[in-house]
């Protein structure tokens, strides 16, 4: 076992032998709720985009995917590289552009 392993597991999420990033737990959780909104809301808009064949929507709908999963730390760089106060930086900014 290795000396990073409980930290491991606060950063990784093993889901049928795939591993994904964790939501960035120092976030305040009425922030991680809406932005879980607005990733929800555009994962629908990914699928209806497909069903309809509208490419312009179905590139917006994977950007804001993207925006949300960076705010919450699932996507750019680690959040347990980086300070509090970046992370939180960071949701905000999404949060900012999503709204």
């Amino acid at each position: 076992m290795s000396e990073n392993s409980d930290s491991d597991d606060e950063r990784w999420l093993i889901v049928k032998g795939r591993r994904w990033r964790r939501t960035d737990p120092t976030l305040e959780p009425s922030v991680i709720e809406e932005l879980k909104s607005h990733l929800g809301a555009a994962r629908n808009a990914v699928k209806q985009a497909k069903r309809r064949g509208a490419e312009n929507d179905l590139a917006e709908a994977r950007r804001r995917v993207n925006v949300a999963k960076h705010g919450l730390g699932e996507r750019g760089e680690y959040w347990w590289e980086m300070s509090v106060e970046d992370r939180r930086r960071r949701a905000e900014t999404a949060l900012n552009e999503l709204r």
